[in-house]
């Protein structure tokens, strides 16, 4: 069965919300102006609406007869980062973008809920959820604190995710690791200034600190097994001010990567020891700031399995990978795949022509996909809540 007609019908709304709110992206909490779109158009599509979970995020909830409940979520912040393209629906808004199709994701949600509410193809409850600060500030953990599965109880949670590189028409999932756990660190090395000219007077956290960078690539090449992949880049090198003194203090930065837990701890625990053992083989200090932030995102089997019969519904079973190589980006989708059995899936988007990646100034969600990933929802809802009353 391809993609539903019905929702192929109202292709062009989804496009119009799509580049409205790409137009107008809002960052982390302060996605003001999109909750209230959502819970618009929710409302007129006949939804319960809730409103106030991690501030501004937003809850549809759709019965239909007597049956267990899903949640399907899709996320709505934008990135502070400012945008390269030209075309008509580009940001308005100075640094700030939707560089990563979370417009797109909230479209699509919410051209599902549009066919659900007239349909109503299913037996028992589906709750939307439009989640706000995905972009590394856990607006997903917060739903969860704020209490999303007490106050929507929820037998599974499904999330999905456009995915530039991957073909229009395919979908990929996987059961166990989906995307990589995501961590932080700060190392602020002290050593002591001198002039540029006699540094044999001082103790230079520049050179301390570039002995760190090269010691710090040892941690995946040398620490870590091969067979469970990690990742550690230092993003920022922040010292001095002139160009004849050297500094007494140099800050460092970057982010680590795991699949697992072990090599997660592992990863944090080398960090540390390296940081110390380099700052005191050159006579310096180092501090360490190392901050555990998002969680592996981790598939459940049943599920994972009923979410790729949905996809193969939409765009055939050989257009289904059920083993893609996990990323090693991360998701806060994770921390509700903690809390309940659930999928995340990628859907593609396509080629990445003009650099049209992933967090890239010239990327634009393909609007192309908005009825197919629509189309998904609708099925993954109405095959699962009808699996389910059958058992």
């Amino acid at each position: 069965m391809p993609v539903i007609d019905a929702i192929t019908a109202f292709h062009e709304d989804m496009v119009r919300w799509r580049h409205d709110l790409h137009a107008h992206p809002e960052t982390a909490f302060e996605e003001r102006r999109t909750a209230d779109m959502v819970a618009t158009r929710l409302k007129s599509f006949g939804l319960e609406v809730d409103r106030g979970l991690a501030g501004t995020g937003v809850v549809g909830t759709l019965h239909h007869g007597h049956g267990p409940a899903i949640a399907l979520r899709a996320d709505m912040d934008a990135l502070p980062m400012t945008e390269a393209n030209s075309f008509a629906h580009r940001s308005t808004q100075p640094g700030r973008m939707h560089a990563c199709g979370h417009d797109g994701h909230t479209a699509m949600l919410l051209g599902a809920a549009r066919y659900l509410a007239a349909t109503r193809h299913f037996q028992g409850t589906v709750h939307f959820v439009f989640q706000p600060a995905e972009e590394g500030e856990g607006g997903g953990k917060q739903m969860v604190e704020d209490g999303l599965f007490r106050r929507f109880p929820a037998h599974a949670v499904y999330g999905m995710h456009n995915w530039p590189g991957l073909e229009v028409g395919r979908f990929a999932v996987r059961p166990g690791p989906m995307m990589a756990a995501f961590d932080i660190f700060e190392i602020t090395i002290t050593g002591k200034g001198s002039h540029g000219a006699m540094p044999h007077q001082g103790i230079d956290p520049i050179v301390c600190g570039a002995a760190i960078v090269s010691a710090l690539q040892a941690v995946v090449s040398r620490f870590t097994d091969p067979l469970h992949p990690a990742v550690v880049s230092v993003t920022r090198f922040h010292a001095g001010e002139a160009w004849n003194a050297i500094p007494d203090r140099a800050v460092l930065a970057g982010t680590a990567r795991a699949l697992g837990n072990e090599v997660r701890d592992a990863t944090e625990a080398l960090v540390r020891r390296i940081a110390a053992a380099t700052a005191e083989a050159y006579g310096a200090d180092a501090e360490v700031r190392y901050e555990q932030r998002y969680p592996a995102t981790v598939n459940h089997a049943a599920e994972v399995e009923r979410a790729a019969r949905a996809a193969a519904l939409v765009v055939g079973a050989e257009h289904v990978d059920r083993d893609p190589v996990p990323s090693m980006g991360a998701e806060d989708f994770a921390y509700m795949l903690l809390e309940r059995p659930g999928a995340y899936i990628w859907i593609g988007n396509g080629a990445t022509d003009g650099g049209r990646h992933l967090h890239s100034p010239h990327y634009d969600f393909n609007d192309a996909i908005l009825p197919i990933g629509a189309s998904y929802w609708a099925k993954l809802a109405e095959s699962v809540l009808a699996e389910n009353r059958a058992e």
